[in-house]
């Protein structure tokens, strides 16, 4: 065996950071890939819904406004039409017919409180993430801790 074989985290982990290449969002770039039994079975990064306009290419109004500074941190959030990593893995699953039923979700980015319910109503039973979720430039972990909470692990790492 090689020295250097990554773990699983590791493993899934540089997954989710290749993912999130794909992220077509102005704002923030975070990728997902969720694992079960060791196998991946959906992936999912941020950025507008399938057939529309890419975020990129001025598809989403308020992230276009927010990377002109029109519109401030938080201000507007319901104009976004972005999906979240999170989001858009577990609504692959469903979409192809795969349980994620105690399956381990790897995010780039820790969950949102959104995406926290979505993840403890999907059953997943693990969520790792590299990077605390921010809100204005400070650390909220409140997605993470629901998770908790509810009985799921939310676990950060290196």
């Amino acid at each position: 065996m090689k020295d250097n074989r990554p773990n699983w985290d590791s493993y899934f982990m540089k997954l989710a950071e290749t993912v999130a290449l794909r992220s077509n969002c102005l704002r923030n770039t975070v990728g997902v890939v969720i694992a079960k039994e060791r196998r991946m079975i959906a992936a999912g990064y941020n950025g507008t819904p399938a057939g529309v306009k890419n975020c990129s290419d001025g598809g989403c109004v308020r992230c276009h406004s927010r990377s002109k500074n029109i519109l401030k941190a938080n201000e507007r959030k319901d104009l976004c039409i972005c999906v979240h990593a999170e989001e858009n893995a577990i609504l692959q699953s469903a979409y192809h017919g795969v349980s994620t039923k105690n399956a381990i979700l790897y995010s780039t980015i820790a969950p949102c409180l959104q995406c926290a319910k979505s993840i403890i109503n999907a059953g997943i039973k693990e969520v790792v993430y590299k990077t605390s979720y921010t809100v204005e430039d400070e650390e909220n972990d409140m997605g993470a801790e629901l998770l908790k909470t509810a009985g799921i692990v939310a676990r950060k790492i290196k």
